[in-house]
């Protein structure tokens, strides 16, 4: 009479053993082949050839950046005779390009590096909050028409600027409701109003699409412990989304910054030419001359332009990074 076999015992594990491998499914699942392919990922994009890319793509990117700083200290009989690259085989350094473009009677850069100044804060200032209110009420308030609302904001994205600027500056000239003219060297502000609104129209769009996709990003726990704690919308919004959205706005700052800083359309189309509101760019379109005499001054003049964007962006460079990496990892 033979006996059954036995049923083997398996011994618990201790309590300071590590855990073996997992027997409720085959070790290549799906998180098996999720991980693999982010190693594969990862082991392409970290391999020697990728980095090779990387620099290629960093070495054109500088070049003319570097040849424009070359020509900015080159002497003017040198920019008109040869290019930038001689400067290393006969290098001839001079001031007289910078001293022209700062002390210059006929520059004066410095009234229009002011003009851009109060253009620029301004037109980063607004759209960032009236952006970050509507943002926050498509994602956490309930209202009808919510959602048809937001496309609609986002569909504006793709109305070109040029297509706007005649409707514009009809509105601008001709208020309805019996408005006075925003237009004019008379109008309230100086004149600045009409460039400030047209860059706040053009940015609100896509600031308010950015910052609702970033405040979406933020766990709806916070908000509900903060509404049991008696919280209203005004507190929420102000101490705890403001604080947790400094990346995504400074990432749109920046973008906003630069955009207006360096923009030469707006500032023409609804500045109407005036020169005492006319920012950086349009004196540097007309420092070159009426027949291109004068054409070596614009390497300095550009440089000169360059410096406040450039400390802005080292400045923010680490919220820039982060807003950017926003809610692209989850988990």
């Amino acid at each position: 009479m033979s006996t059954p076999p036995s049923t083997p015992v398996v011994p618990a594990p201790s309590p300071g053993a590590l855990p073996g491998p997992s027997l409720v499914g085959p070790p290549g699942g799906a998180e098996g082949r999720v991980s693999g392919a982010a190693r594969d990922a990862h082991r392409r994009l970290s391999s020697p050839w990728a980095s090779f890319g990387a620099v290629v793509v960093a070495v054109l990117w500088t070049v003319p950046t570097l040849g424009l700083f070359v020509s900015s200290f080159r002497p003017e009989a040198d920019v008109k005779g040869s290019g930038w690259w001689t400067f290393f085989s006969s290098p001839d350094v001079t001031l007289d390009n910078y001293r022209a473009v700062l002390t210059g009677a006929d520059t004066d850069l410095a009234t229009f590096f002011v003009n851009s100044l109060v253009i620029t804060l301004p037109s980063v200032l607004i759209p960032i909050t009236l952006a970050s209110v509507a943002a926050y009420a498509f994602a956490w308030m309930r209202f009808r028409g919510r959602d048809l609302l937001f496309v609609a904001v986002f569909a504006m994205q793709v109305v070109p600027i040029q297509v706007t600027m005649i409707p514009l500056l009809t509105l601008y000239v001709t208020p309805p409701f019996g408005l006075p003219s925003l237009a004019g060297p008379n109008a309230p502000g100086g004149g600045f109003w009409t460039i400030w609104l047209s860059h706040t129209i053009f940015a609100l769009p896509l600031a308010i699409y950015l910052l609702h996709n970033f405040m979406r990003e933020i766990p709806q726990e916070i908000v509900e412990s903060a509404r049991v704690d008696g919280a209203g919308h005004v507190r929420i919004f102000v101490q705890i989304m403001l604080p947790l959205m400094r990346p995504a706005i400074a990432a749109f700052g920046i973008f906003q910054f630069l955009w207006v800083w360096n923009d030469l359309l707006v500032a023409l189309v609804f500045g109407g030419g005036n020169l005492d509101v006319s920012p950086l760019t349009v004196r540097l379109a007309e420092l070159s001359g009426t027949r291109g005499a004068d054409w070596h001054l614009l390497s300095a003049g550009a440089f000169v332009s360059l410096v406040v964007p450039l400390v802005v962006f080292l400045s923010l460079q680490r919220f820039f990074v982060r807003g950017l990496l926003a809610g692209s990892v989850k988990g």
